[in-house]
């Protein structure tokens, strides 16, 4: 008989939220460096979804993923913090609703 694994569910809650923390902040980098800083959005825009999609699944994950593809590919737009509100969806809004 195998040993399921258990998997602290906390500590991933949390991984997520430090890790989408980051994230946001290096969204927020293309302000720091003036005419480039659009160049390297169009870099940061697919990784930022494709990192949503990975990090959160089902249709949640998927529509945050074209959420943060659209967030990050047009100016302006960075200052959103696309990962901590898909963390604060996921851990708070969605949990109150069950």
């Amino acid at each position: 008989m195998k040993k399921e694994k258990k998997v602290n569910v906390k500590s991933s809650k949390y991984t997520k939220l430090i890790s989408g923390v980051i994230f946001d902040l290096i969204g927020l980098l293309s302000f720091a460096i003036p005419g480039i800083g659009e160049f390297t959005d169009v870099i940061w825009a697919p990784v930022a979804a494709y990192l949503v999609m990975k990090m959160y699944k089902g249709t949640a994950g998927k529509v945050g993923g074209f959420i943060a593809l659209i967030e990050e590919g047009f100016p302006a737009l960075d200052v959103i913090p696309t990962f901590t509100i898909m963390w604060i969806y996921t851990y708070i809004i969605k949990r109150k609703k069950n």
